[in-house]
């Protein structure tokens, strides 16, 4: 079950939101304050996070700065009532993937969080391997392989991009201490393991062909 974190300080939306979500089959946990988000965000992983910008203690903005600080890449969408364009700046600024303005409809919600979990196009395939996002597993010729957790997110997200280059900086996300050293080690690793060709773009990244 994919888990989510929310950073929500309205009872009412809260409890709204939980009660959908879980409705839709989503783990989630519920902060009311900005340093609880930051405590479960330490002890937890989390598929997706879901922030409001004006919470107390810590708001979501800053929260999300620290996070990334923190080397957390996490993805996350901003939900706040602030909808001038400053706001939207300094959310994505701060490394928000989506901002979604309120009041918005739940069903709204549920469309962006399946784009950004990768839900919306649960089987990926490229020559014969398959990919199943949401568990994120990968089969090929119809048998299921295991790669380590860092090649794997690597694979993933080059299929993801495919025809078209994933950028360096996507691929560093995915590396605990993100060096372009350990990137091209983990390439090189994971094309050794599929038998695979990754080209590399100058000044865009790499593909898989």
């Amino acid at each position: 079950m994919i888990r989510l974190l929310l950073l929500e300080d309205d009872p009412n939306l809260g409890h709204t939101l939980i009660k959908y979500l879980q409705h839709a089959e989503y783990s989630v946990d519920w902060a009311k304050d900005g340093e609880e988000a930051l405590e479960l965000s330490y002890h937890h992983q989390y598929a997706l996070y879901l922030f409001d910008i004006n919470v107390p203690l810590i708001n979501g903005i800053d929260l999300l700065g620290e996070l990334r600080d923190a080397e957390d890449f996490t993805p996350t969408i901003i939900i706040s009532a602030l909808v001038d364009i400053d706001s939207v700046t300094k959310g994505f600024m701060a490394g928000a993937d989506d901002y979604l303005k309120k009041p918005f409809d739940p069903e709204e919600l549920l469309i962006h969080i399946k784009a950004k979990t990768g839900e919306l196009r649960p089987k990926l395939r490229f020559k014969d391997f398959e990919i199943d996002t949401k568990r994120q597993s990968i089969q090929y010729e119809g048998k299921e392989i295991f790669l380590p957790e860092v090649q794997k997110r690597l694979f993933i997200s080059l299929v993801q991009h495919y025809p078209n280059p994933a950028t360096k900086e996507k691929l560093l996300e995915f590396l605990e201490k993100p060096t372009d050293l350990a990137l091209r080690v983990n390439l090189s690793k994971m094309k050794k393991l599929l038998s695979i060709d990754i080209q590399s773009i100058r000044g865009i990244g790499y593909k898989i062909n």
